[in-house]
C-alpha cells in the first residue's frame, strides 16, 4: 500500500480497526467501493437495517480526500444557495436538496455521538464572514434564504465577528450553528471501527480491478486476490476515481488542494484566535479556511493557481495569510504540510449517478465532502433499501465526460488568478 501523508491527523489520530486484504470469495448483499466517509457511513447504515455489506478500500481507511482535508464540518455548498438550486433543479427535487444540506452537518455529529467516535469532534458552529463590506449583501441574502427554510441562523454584526473570529478583518458573518469541525481521518477511523462493530466486513488493501455484472443481475468485484459477488454496488471512489470506471473518472475535474497546521499555538494567542472555537471560510471564490485543532493549532489551507514548485512554494504563501488575517500569531511557521484531491464539476454542484443497473455513485462534493459524504452515506442505504435513485437529496444525472478532463484541472487552478483578481472587487 502507499505510505499515508505526512499529515497532523495522521500524527494524532487513533488507529483504525485491523483489517486485510480480500483472500477469498464473498457473496454479500452490497459491495461498497472505497473506505471514506462516504462509503464507511454507508456501510454503516446498511448494517444498522440489516443488509449485508462488504467495503474494499485499495489502501486504508481514510486515505483519500477524507482523511486530508481541514476537517471543516460545514451544511452548505460552495455554490448553490437555496433560491438558486430550487432554480435550478425545481421546487421538489431543489428542496429537497437544501433539507439535505441543511441537516447534513447534524447528521455527522450525531452519528460520533451514537457511536462515541474520539475524533475531536467540536459542533461549536460554522462563520462565513465578510471579507469586503459589499459582501454583507451576499451573506444577508443567504441568512434570508436559509432561515425561511428553518435552518438555525445568525447574522452577526463585525464587532460581533471580531470577537467570535478573534481578527478585525471581516465586516459580518453568517453563522450556521450546526458546523463546527473534526479530526477528518480520526472520524474515517472510527466510522472503520464502528463499522466492523457491526458486522460489516471491511477489506484494506484491496483495490477493485474489474467489475462484471452476471447474468443473474448481480455484481462482481475483482481484487488482486479475491472477488465479491454482490446484488448492488457502491462505488464511493470521489477524487479518487481511477480506471474502475473511466467514463466517472473523466467526468471531474480534480484538483490538488493543500492543508497545513501551525505549532500549537502559546496560550495567549491560542485564547484569542478563534476563540469560540468555530470553523470559518470567508466569502471569497479563494476561500480562505481557518479552525484550530484540540492542542491548539491554527489548521487553513489553500490552492496554488500555477501547479509549479507546489511543496516548495506553500508555506511562505499560507505564512503570508494567516498574518494578514491573525497578525497576533508571531510564529507562523509551519509545523505540517500536506494534499489531497478535490472533485469538482462545472457547475460545482455534487451529483448522483447510476452506473449501471443495481449500481450508483454519489460524487463530485465539491469541497464540502465531509458533511455531505456522510449524509450521503444514509441516502445510498437508502436506495440500497429500494429508494429510487431520482429520489435521493442529491439529483440523479447521466455520466457526461469531459473532454480533457485532466487538463481541465490545471485550468482551474490557473482561473485561481481570475478569482483573487474578484475577490479585490465589490
Amino acid at each position: 500500500m502507499t505510505a499515508p501523508p505526512n499529515s497532523l491527523w495522521a500524527a494524532t489520530a487513533p488507529p483504525p480497526p485491523p483489517t486485510a486484504p480480500l483472500q477469498e470469495s464473498l457473496r454479500t448483499d452490497v459491495v461498497v467501493i472505497g473506505a471514506g466517509v462516504t462509503g464507511l457511513s454507508t456501510a454503516i447504515h446498511l448494517a444498522e437495517r440489516g443488509i449485508g455489506c462488504v467495503v474494499l478500500e485499495a489502501e486504508a481507511a481514510g486515505f483519500g480526500g477524507s482523511g486530508r482535508n481541514s476537517g471543516h464540518i460545514i451544511p452548505t455548498l460552495g455554490a448553490g444557495d437555496p433560491d438558486a438550486l430550487v432554480a435550478r433543479l425545481g421546487a421538489e427535487r431543489g428542496e429537497r436538496m437544501v433539507a439535505f444540506l441543511r441537516d447534513s452537518a447534524d447528521l455527522v455529529f450525531e452519528l460520533i455521538r451514537r457511536y462515541q467516535i474520539e475524533c475531536e469532534a467540536v459542533q461549536n458552529g460554522w462563520a462565513m464572514p465578510a471579507h469586503r463590506p459589499s459582501r454583507l449583501k451576499d451573506i444577508e441574502r443567504r441568512y434570508e434564504e436559509w432561515t425561511r427554510r428553518q435552518a438555525r441562523a445568525r447574522l452577526l454584526d463585525a464587532a460581533e465577528t471580531e470577537a467570535l473570529l478573534g481578527t478585525r478583518t471581516y465586516h459580518g458573518a453568517l453563522m450556521l450553528p450546526s458546523g463546527g469541525h473534526v479530526n477528518p481521518l480520526a472520524l474515517a477511523h472510527g466510522l472503520a471501527h464502528a463499522a466492523v462493530g457491526l458486522g460489516v466486513r471491511l477489506y484494506t488493501g484491496a483495490p477493485a480491478l474489474s467489475l462484471d455484472r452476471g447474468a443473474d443481475g448481480g455484481w462482481r468485484v475483482r481484487t488482486p486476490s479475491g472477488e465479491v459477488i454482490a446484488d448492488k454496488l457502491v462505488v464511493a471512489t470521489n477524487a479518487y476515481t481511477g480506471a474502475l470506471v473511466p467514463k466517472l473518472a473523466r467526468s471531474l475535474v480534480r484538483i490538488i488542494n493543500y492543508q497545513v497546521s501551525t505549532h500549537p499555538l502559546p496560550a495567549g494567542e491560542r485564547e484569542s484566535v478563534l476563540p469560540s472555537d468555530v470553523s470559518s471560510s470567508d466569502t471569497r471564490r479563494d476561500l480562505r479556511p481557518f479552525r484550530k485543532d484540540r492542542a491548539g493549532r491554527l489548521v487553513t489551507g489553500a490552492t496554488l493557481a500555477l501547479p509549479i514548485a507546489m511543496d516548495r512554494r506553500i508555506r511562505p504563501w499560507i505564512e503570508r495569510r494567516i498574518g494578514q488575517v491573525f497578525p497576533q500569531i508571531s510564529d507562523r511557521r509551519l509545523e505540517y504540510v500536506w494534499n489531497g484531491r478535490i472533485a469538482m464539476t462545472p457547475n460545482r454542484l455534487p451529483r448522483v449517478h447510476e452506473i449501471g443497473p443495481g449500481a450508483i455513485t454519489a460524487i463530485a462534493y465539491n469541497g464540502r465532502g465531509m458533511a455531505i459524504g456522510m449524509a450521503m452515506g444514509a441516502a445510498l442505504a437508502d436506495w440500497a433499501a429500494g429508494t429510487p435513485a431520482d429520489q435521493l437529496p442529491l439529483p440523479k444525472l447521466e455520466i457526461e465526460p469531459l473532454p480533457l478532463a485532466s487538463a481541465l484541472g490545471r485550468w482551474a487552478q490557473v482561473a485561481l488568478l481570475w478569482y483573487r483578481r474578484l475577490d479585490t472587487r465589490d
